[in-house]
């Protein structure tokens, strides 16, 4: 598992997921802004920016779905998830397209369903 991927996807679920709580920004807005900002500063380090910027927007589909559903700890779980996932589909999908979005909604439908079947929270239910 490469950390680098880890980290990135982490990055992109939370400051989409921090962001997204401002007033003036919601989920897609949080999403585009982060991944923008995101992409400049990849590329200024000498990394595959094309891999990591899609594993960090990856990520922003994880804290787009958050905000509703899920808190810190859940995020954290479903952005670890979405790297294991993303690592291993990269290869067989031929892309990052289809790795990227299936690895986004598998790992928010894991945690919800961990959810639903009494998986302790992170969030305070109302």
């Amino acid at each position: 598992m490469d950390l680098f991927i880890t980290i990135t996807a982490l990055l992109g679920a939370y400051s989409t997921y921090f962001l997204a709580h401002h007033n003036r920004f919601d989920g897609i807005r949080a999403s585009a802004a982060t991944s923008i900002i995101a992409f400049a500063i990849l590329s200024l380090f000498p990394v595959d920016v094309e891999l990591y910027s899609v594993a960090f927007f990856g990520g922003t589909f994880i804290g787009m779905s958050a905000p509703k559903r899920f808190g810190i700890f859940t995020l954290a779980i479903a952005s670890i998830l979405f790297a294991l996932l993303f690592e291993y589909l990269v290869p067989r999908l031929h892309g990052y397209g289809g790795a990227l979005g299936l690895s986004a909604f598998l790992s928010v439908c894991v945690c919800h369903i961990g959810i639903l079947l009494g998986a302790p929270r992170s969030k305070k239910s109302n």
